[in-house]
């Protein structure tokens, strides 16, 4: 259970949150959304114990300011900007597996199932890496290991397609007993992965609704688009999706996570004019 109450925090007696109060619960997976600006960061940092705030703050009944060691075992975090470590991969990952009580080999595993290449990346400092190798790390280092909230800021961002096909099928392995909070500016981002939505403004809770939990985060799409005539602009778009041209027509075809439906529709909106058939079924032919 996270618990917020009356939290507030200012900087240069400007308030960033402004009297925010949540209750989240156990199966509770919260999309915070809100504009650049909006307090989003901020309110994590404070539920991470890196803030002194006004309010009260509870992780599972911890205060994570005068407890971080307890509130950080409980949390697998994910943060949307990389930190600037030196330290070699290998380093970290050991160092974060005895922080958190957890297994390296564990992490590592969950890295690799996204696509990371541990074995050629093992010696190398991490800000040496490519923006999608530090987060598939990151996110390895975050649901390797037994947590009971995990806080995601734009988790997916530097994924590919298929990586983020493997981060949805792992979300969905904790979605029953894990409290969730996924931070995004765009909640087309994420609307498929939550059952609640939180949006702040201007360090205020503007929103806070309970949605539909109608996705199977694990679901897949298998989608076949037609197009009136070949343009290389969304034929790189598609190629960038994994999907691939059908020989001798003018169709793709491909498969998509569930969950990154809008998304992908977002992207074919784009091309609108050129499509001239467009469908979607599930994964298992239904």
């Amino acid at each position: 259970m996270i618990e917020l109450s009356g939290v507030t925090k200012a900087f240069r007696r400007r308030a960033v949150l402004d009297g925010v109060s949540l209750s989240i619960g156990s199966g509770t997976r919260v999309a915070l959304v809100g504009s650049n600006g909006a307090g989003k960061t901020t309110l994590i940092r404070c539920l991470l114990g890196e803030y002194v705030c006004e309010g009260t703050v509870t992780v599972a009944g911890i205060n994570p300011r005068t407890n971080r060691r307890d509130a950080l075992k409980r949390i697998g975090f994910v943060p949307q900007q990389p930190p600037p470590l030196h330290m070699p991969v290998n380093e970290l990952v050991r160092f974060s597996a005895r922080v958190s009580d957890g297994d390296s080999q564990r992490m590592e595993a969950v890295a690799e199932s996204l696509g990371l290449d541990m074995a050629s990346i093992r010696s190398q400092p991490f800000v040496k890496l490519s923006g999608g190798q530090k987060q598939k790390l990151l996110i390895g280092i975050a649901l390797g290991r037994d947590c009971d909230f995990l806080i995601m800021d734009e988790p997916a961002a530097n994924l590919d397609p298929e990586s983020r096909q493997v981060f949805f099928r792992l979300l969905a392995e904790r979605q029953d007993d894990t409290v969730m909070m996924i931070s995004s500016h765009r909640l087309d981002e994420v609307a498929a992965l939550v059952n609640r939505v939180v949006e702040l403004d201007r360090g205020k809770v503007v929103l806070d609704d309970h949605v539909a939990d109608a996705v199977d985060l694990a679901s897949t799409l298998d989608c076949t688009i037609g197009v009136s005539r070949h343009e290389e602009a969304l034929a790189k778009a598609l190629g960038e999706w994994g999907f691939t041209r059908v020989d001798g027509k003018e169709e793709w075809e491909g498969r998509i996570a569930g969950p990154d439906r809008l998304r992908f529709l977002a992207m074919v909106s784009r091309y609108a004019g050129l499509l001239s058939s467009l469908d979607m079924r599930g994964g298992n032919g239904s």
